[in-house]
């Protein structure tokens, strides 16, 4: 049975379609097989986040009334949309983390000596190489070339 987060993951719910479809016919006629349909591109997670209903909902609702009431169940809802609470996270040395700040100085001096890789690079490999070099000797790293 799937899961549906409203605030904190320990109170989540188990998930109604029924329920679901029937918010979305307060806005406009929406079949449960239209409103299940919708919903698939969630079917590998187990849980869920009411926001990402929310936003099935308006594209569901745009395609059969239009913007202005999309919009009217938006504003319904956007208490899930805490805006301003929104951290970015980052994939640092195999850990999610929004910031450094409870790291001790081990992991810290690790994300700081990182090489941070891309794919389309305007530095061309003697340069590159010559910083990696610098890098582990700044370091005391081995290098070999």
């Amino acid at each position: 049975m799937k899961k549906i987060i409203y605030r904190n993951p320990n109170d989540a719910e188990n998930f109604s379609l029924a329920r679901f479809t029937k918010s979305l016919n307060k806005y406009a006629k929406i079949s449960e097989k239209e409103a299940k349909e919708s919903l698939k591109e969630f079917d590998q997670y187990e849980t869920m986040h009411v926001s990402c209903l929310v936003e099935a909902g308006i594209k569901l609702i745009e395609k059969h009334a239009d913007e202005k009431t999309a919009a009217e169940y938006f504003n319904a809802h956007a208490e899930y949309f805490d805006e301003g609470k929104f951290e970015r996270l980052r994939r640092i040395t195999g850990y999610l983390v929004g910031t450094l700040d409870r790291w001790n100085d081990a992991k810290k001096a690790e994300e700081k000596a990182r090489v941070k890789h891309s794919v389309n690079s305007a530095i061309d490999d003697a340069e590159r190489l010559a910083a990696l070099e610098t890098q582990a000797m700044a370091q005391n790293i081995a290098y070999a070339r």
